[in-house]
């Protein structure tokens, strides 16, 4: 597998959560995303317990399955939750209200494209989050975010792409019947994963650092 020729800053930079611009008819072979996955194991985990699981699914019916409790998520997210007007006491300028309405319209392609999406990651973690107490839950995702995103990143250098997704874990319990993910195991995200058309990805617009920068204090 040929690496893109990209610096580490530019890495860092350019990975985005692709949707738009995912290649829905060229396979993927999985040789690649497990070589994403070892790359992503060597991330932190609390106590390094290591206890991340890897669901990847590539079966048609089960994506469809997946694919359509998602849909369901998103269309009830949209009616609850605007996400081209900015929250109360906000101000957004017209480039991030432009900005705003394109992330609107590309979730809205993913959400009727995900079932042709030819690989769901979803990452997971052993224990129920619900039982953890509030001050052992930022460590509980903290063994597995840092470890979802090397994923990402892994696979942006070798020209595929993936997108940040949550919305099916309103149906998680579903989800977990589907693909016969046991108690006592917590799904994290879901990763649809396929090459990029294209891979001149560049840095997302972002609000000034010292919008949310705090020294010494807030």
């Amino acid at each position: 597998m040929t690496l893109l020729n990209l610096t580490p800053d530019e890495l860092l930079t350019t990975t985005r959560s692709v949707r738009r611009r995912l290649d829905l008819d060229r396979p993927v072979d999985l040789d690649v995303v497990e070589e994403c996955l070892r790359i992503a194991q060597q991330a932190p985990s609390a106590s390094n317990r290591q206890t991340w699981h890897w669901l990847v699914v590539t079966d048609p019916d089960l994506r469809a399955g997946i694919a359509e409790r998602y849909r369901r998520s998103w269309e009830a997210y949209k009616v609850a939750q605007s996400t081209t007007t900015p929250a109360p006491g906000q101000v957004w300028s017209e480039e991030r209200q432009a900005t705003q309405a394109r992330v609107s319209a590309s979730a809205q392609y993913l959400a009727d494209n995900l079932h042709r999406v030819p690989v769901h990651v979803i990452p997971c973690l052993e224990g129920d989050e619900a039982t953890y107490p509030a001050s052992m839950r930022a460590g509980y995702w903290g063994s597995l975010l840092p470890a979802a995103w090397s994923f990402m990143l892994a696979l942006r250098a070798r020209g595929l792409g993936a997108a940040w997704t949550t919305l099916h874990l309103v149906h998680a319990g579903e989800v977990a019947e589907l693909l016969g993910i046991p108690p006592g195991i917590t799904q994290g995200a879901l990763l649809p994963v396929a090459y990029t058309l294209g891979t001149d990805f560049r840095p997302a617009p972002r609000e000034p650092l010292a919008s949310s920068l705090h020294l010494n204090g807030w």
